[in-house]
């Protein structure tokens, strides 16, 4: 028998791993965990850490076109999904105009450009 793996983190590109850092930390509660001017990370009680890393001549995804493609998006669950969204937006994301899901969930992107959804459920 194999022994599963299990997840210790996720890693964006970003070109600004602090203001980056900074964004998620104030949206999830996270704390900085480590830091220097090429990568941040933060982490909580959860057991997986979201690191950020510093990529020369970062292009940011595209949604929902697929020029510079997503690769990947992070879901975060919330109480309040109008709250949430209202902070996020103030932390400095934005809401694209295309938003699928018939309102089960909302598509913001981070500062960096990368797509991730709030969702109740």
């Amino acid at each position: 028998m194999v022994p599963g793996a299990v997840l210790r983190g996720v890693t964006l590109d970003c070109a600004d791993p602090q203001t980056l850092a900074d964004f998620y930390g104030a949206l999830t509660g996270m704390r900085e965990l480590f830091s220097t001017d090429e990568f941040v990370a933060l982490t909580d009680d959860s057991g997986c850490d979201l690191g950020f890393q510093r990529v020369d001549g970062y292009r940011a995804p595209q949604w929902p076109g697929q020029d510079v493609p997503q690769q990947f998006h992070l879901d975060f669950r919330a109480d309040d999904l109008d709250a949430m969204e209202e902070l996020a937006l103030e932390l400095g994301a934005a809401k694209p105009d295309h938003q699928p899901g018939d309102g089960r969930w909302r598509v913001l992107l981070d500062p960096a450009g990368h797509p991730f959804c709030l969702t109740s459920s």
